[in-house]
Order: structure tokens, then sequence, then C-alpha cells
């Protein structure tokens, strides 16, 4: 039930369309933009009693410009983004199977859609006002190679929210087609050694051993290079986000500052006004008291000449009683 104006009456209730609708707004938004809006749009909740709406914006966090070139490509081309995200489910498919011929076609088709989706970014970027570096077009293409090796990433990316760019795993393959079934790479062929006496089974069988542990040891650093990788862009895009909030606080505050300075001059000026107002009331008080005790004097003085000349006017009567 709201109240009128449109308040709810339970001012802890959560619109959660309205919190979607806002952050599809953010994550649309310029990275230079982001937080200022962010944070008028945090108080707009506020004010409008919704606290839990207020803290879901504010814990939005900004993008980094080759993610949110991404997000705004999700955005702006729908029907793209979708043969896109079908164009990904076709390849993990034809990797999972194994299907060498058609695994080769749709990585041709990788290459030339994830370069012309990355000029599309980048164009969709310039329009807004937002020029993409070379090093932020890598990550808008490696954001798009993630997404079309893994489901998870496509699902991020088809949500348009990115806050940092995406690695694809190392496993994906390569732009050459897999090896077919039932057939492996064959390994390089060892060194010949001093002896002439030819190594035995066991012998190979500990270097096969070796062999495999080193590259089960290099894809664990590889994924754990990602991984890190991962943490060192998010880690920068807080940091990033950390001062622009602080820069947009220390603005806030000078304003808010330059505000009570504002107000003290005029405290002060209202100060000497009154002052100087109970200094010409004092003035005036002062005159007023010299006034009543001189219209005191004054009227004395009358009623004595008038009395006076009731005397005088007395005695002229008796003088002429005698002519």
């Amino acid at each position: 039930m709201q109240h009128k104006g449109g308040r709810r009456g339970d001012t802890g209730a959560r619109d959660t369309e309205a919190v979607e609708r806002v952050l599809d707004e953010l994550y649309g938004t310029p990275p230079s933009a982001f937080v200022a809006r962010r944070e008028e749009r945090a108080a707009a909740a506020r004010t409008d009693g919704r606290k839990e709406d207020a803290r879901g914006i504010h814990a939005a966090r900004r993008p980094t410009l080759a993610a949110w070139a991404a997000n705004l490509l999700a955005h702006s081309r729908p029907e793209e983004t979708r043969r896109f995200l079908e164009l990904g489910q076709a390849l993990r498919e034809a990797h999972r199977t194994l299907d060498a011929a058609g695994l080769k076609e749709l990585s041709a088709q990788r290459r030339r859609i994830v370069a012309a989706l990355s000029r599309q970014a980048a164009q969709l970027a310039g329009e807004a006002g937002q020029r993409l570096s070379q090093a932020a077009q890598r990550e808008v293409e490696s954001t798009l190679r993630a997404v079309l090796a893994d489901p998870d990433a496509a699902g991020q990316w088809a949500g348009g929210r990115l806050e940092v760019s995406l690695t694809p795993p190392s496993a994906f393959p390569s732009d050459t087609a897999p090896t077919a079934p039932g057939r492996t790479a064959p390994e390089p062929a060892p060194r010949p050694k001093a002896s002439r006496t030819s190594p035995g089974p066991g012998a190979k069988d500990e270097l096969a051993e070796r062999r495999r542990e080193r590259r089960e040891e290099l894809a664990g650093a590889e994924r754990e290079a990602e991984r890190a990788g991962r943490r060192l862009r998010e880690a920068r895009a807080e940091k990033a986000d950390a001062r622009e909030s602080l820069n947009t606080a220390d603005g806030e505050l000078a304003r808010v500052r330059e505000t009570v300075t504002a107000a003290e001059d005029r405290l002060r000026a209202a100060h000497e006004d009154r002052d100087r107002a109970e200094r010409g009331r004092r003035e005036a008080k002062e005159r007023d008291r010299a006034a009543a005790h001189a219209l005191t004097a004054a009227e004395r003085e009358a009623r004595a000449s008038a009395r006076r000349v009731d005397r005088l006017g007395g005695r002229a009567g008796s003088y002429d009683s005698f002519d």
C-alpha cells in the first residue's frame, strides 16, 4: 500500500524492478560519470524511503573502460549479441564432440566476428565520447573470446553489467582444429643419450609421467595466473571506483565548506547589523530621555510664564480703574 505522493508505507520495502532499471542505466553510463550518477540514484532512493534499494545501488562498482564498452555492445546490438551467443554454443558443442571440420569452420567465423564486434564496441564508445586505446580494445576482444568459450562468461556479458574484462579459459581450443578422436599428438623425440643402451619400458613410462605432471603443473599455473589477473583487474577497478568516490566526497565537502563559510559570513554581518541597531537604539533612547527632560523643563517654564502674564495682566486692570 502506498501513501499519497507514491511513497511506500514500509520504508524498508524493496522495488526490485526499479533497482534493475537503475543498474542497467548505470552500466550503460560512461565510467567517468558512473560514480556521480550512482550516488545521485542512491540518494534519490534514500530520499524516497527505499533504504535497501539505496544500498543495492551504492554497491554497484564502476566498470573499467573495456568492460563498459563490452556492456555497451551487448545493450546496443541485441541481434548481433544473440547470434554471437549462438556461435559460442556451437563452438563449445563442436569442441565437446571433437568435430574437427565443424570446429575449423566455426573458428574462422569466430576470428571474423570477434574482430568485427570489437570494432563496433570501439565505434560505440567513440560515439559516447570515450576513445578506446589499443589495450582496451584487446581487453574487449579477450572478453568476447571468453564469451565464446565459457557459458558463465556468456551469461555475464549478456546481462550487460560487467565490471572488468573477461579472460577465456586456456583449455579452449586455439584457431587450429583438434586432434581426431583416438589419436594423440606425437611426443617430441627424446634426445639421444650417450649410452648405446635404449631406455627400457620403465624409463619411458617414468618420462611420460614426468611430462604429464609438467603439463598438469603448467595448466594449473595458467589457471592461477588467469585468476590472479582477474583479481588484479578487479582490484584496479575497485581502487579506481574508490578514488572516484573520494573525489566526489572531496567535491561535496568543499561545496559544504563554502556554504558554511558563506553562512558564517552572513552570520557575522548579521551580528554587526545587530550591534549597530543596538547602538542606534541606545543613542535614540538617550535622545528620547534628553528630549523628555527638555520638554518637562519647557512645560514648567511655559506654565511659569503664563502665570506671570496673568499676574501682570491683573495689575494693569487695577490701574485702569483709577483713570
